[in-house]
């Protein structure tokens, strides 16, 4: 029998649209949690949860330790996906409304493309820049007229935009990592990273104030852990590592969409109209910015995630 070969872009975004799926539950979840749990607590708990999964992982698997300098991009990862995006949106959705977040949110698919233009060494036309600004700037009046007037932006929507940007970084980087580590070894490489960070903030968090959630609370905190943390970046980073990655990036655009679902469904928001109007124009621009044909990047090597052939995981030592 002949192999079969699957295209690069079908596959990748195929497996970038079930991460997708899996993360957007996280705004609405972390809404549900901070009810009865601190947002230190959460931020950090949840990639203590994550960590002792990966690192269960990594040792049953004898998987070959980073080399280099991939130990230092492993901690720009965990320092984007792992730290910054879950303490900003765990505090951030104290007080902002889940629906809300995710039309701030919805800018991360152009961040996103972004970042994976500047780390990966791509030449993007003017057009590409000009339509990722101007979903910056609608996003930005969006967020400041919700938050009670032009020109004045709550302390939560700064907390978002950083959220943002700190998972734009960290899911670019960690895309070309995964095409040297692999998808899941990437993301458990940099929870075992920012491991020891976070074990300390939980038990501090744990200390200064116990958390006492319910049942409910504690369900979605387990969420957040094993899926949000973990398993949801087995296929995203496999997506991303697939590429490209700026072309990846847009099936995020449905998770606005999808995380707005949810939080009508499960928590009772309401939908304005408002609502409506600033989440489309933001997935308009970030749409057509991630679709803006780029220049060909020379290759920097071979990986089986570039080529078109079988896509497979690294071989793992034995």
């Amino acid at each position: 029998m002949r192999p079969t070969v699957i295209s690069p872009s079908r596959a990748g975004l195929g497996w970038g649209l079930l991460g997708v799926a899996a993360f957007s539950f996280t705004v609405p979840f972390t809404r549900v949690a901070v009810g009865g749990l601190s947002p230190l607590f959460i931020g950090s708990g949840r990639a203590v949860l994550a960590a002792f999964l990966a690192a269960a992982a990594l040792t049953l698997t004898r998987q070959r330790l980073p080399q280099g300098a991939q130990w230092a991009r492993l901690a720009v990862v965990g320092g984007g996906v792992v730290v910054g995006f879950p303490f900003l949106t765990s505090f951030a959705l104290t007080t902002a409304p889940a629906i809300h977040s995710a039309v701030v949110i919805a800018l991360l698919p152009a961040a996103t493309a972004v970042a994976a233009v500047v780390r990966g060494k791509e030449l993007p036309p003017l057009s590409f820049w000009i339509m990722a600004g101007v979903g910056a700037l609608v996003c930005v009046v969006f967020a400041s007229l919700q938050g009670g007037g032009a020109g004045r932006l709550h302390w939560a929507d700064l907390l978002l935009f950083g959220a943002v940007i700190a998972a734009a970084i960290g899911y670019a980087e960690g895309g070309l990592l995964a095409r040297e580590l692999g998808a899941w070894q990437t993301i458990s490489w940099a929870l075992v990273v920012a491991a020891p960070l976070m074990v300390v903030l939980t038990v501090v968090s744990a200390i200064r104030q116990p958390p006492t959630g319910s049942p409910t609370e504690w369900a979605a905190f387990a969420y957040l852990g094993v899926v949000s943390m973990y398993l949801g970046f087995f296929a995203w980073y496999r997506g991303l590592a697939i590429g490209p990655m700026a072309q990846v990036s847009q099936v995020q655009l449905v998770q606005p969409v999808l995380t707005i679902s949810w939080a009508a469904l499960l928590l009772g928001e309401q939908i304005t109209w408002a609502t409506v109007v600033g989440g489309v124009a933001v997935i308009v621009c970030a749409g057509t910015a991630v679709r803006v044909r780029f220049a060909p990047v020379r290759p920097s090597g071979c990986s089986s995630y570039q080529k078109g052939a079988r896509v497979a995981e690294p071989p793992t030592p034995g």
